[in-house]
């Protein structure tokens, strides 16, 4: 244990650097998003995501918009924990045997207007898993698809861009 406190001091950072987004950029997609949302629906965007069987990646990149660099709930996108107050189905991985069902009640427990948004290669072509034996497909295989976004897995940028052109 000791070795691997003096290491971890002189070892240095192992993180990644920030992805290169100027300030401006970021600040004028989200502005666009919220003005979109705000004359679209009247209101912020709620987003529902469901992970139907993927390896994390794209939730790694999701959840990145909610972090200090990104920080969306202040332009009033939010992530929602109940489909019922979901305006948005972001869907990840492709569907898996088990989740086929819960994925179809989480759709159905949304208020319309409701967009569904395939997000990954996996969701969109079913990428590495689309010949495993657990999978059932892809997302539109069991739902109406408004929005692909590809990516293995996609940036947040990539993300941003995404809710903007399904709102606009």
């Amino acid at each position: 244990m000791r070795k691997l406190l003096i290491e971890s001091v002189f070892r240095g950072k192992l993180t990644e650097p920030p992805p290169i987004v100027s300030d401006g950029e970021k600040a004028a997609l989200v502005a666009d998003l919220d003005r979109v949302a705000q004359r679209r629906l009247g209101r912020s965007l709620a987003i529902r995501e469901v992970d139907a069987g993927s390896c994390n990646g794209c939730e790694l990149e999701i959840i990145a918009l909610t972090n200090a660099l990104y920080d969306l709930e202040r332009f009033g996108l939010k992530f929602v924990a109940s489909p019922r107050h979901a305006d948005v189905l972001m869907v990840t991985g492709p569907v898996t045997r088990n989740m086929e069902a819960a994925l179809r009640l989480t759709y159905e427990a949304m208020p319309a207007p409701k967009f569904v948004v395939a997000v990954g290669d996996c969701a969109c072509t079913g990428g590495l898993f689309a010949e495993s034996p657990v999978c059932v497909g892809t997302v539109e295989q069991i739902l109406p698809i408004d929005l692909r976004i590809p990516g293995c897995p996609p940036d947040p940028v990539a993300l941003l861009k995404g809710l903007i052109s399904l709102i606009g």
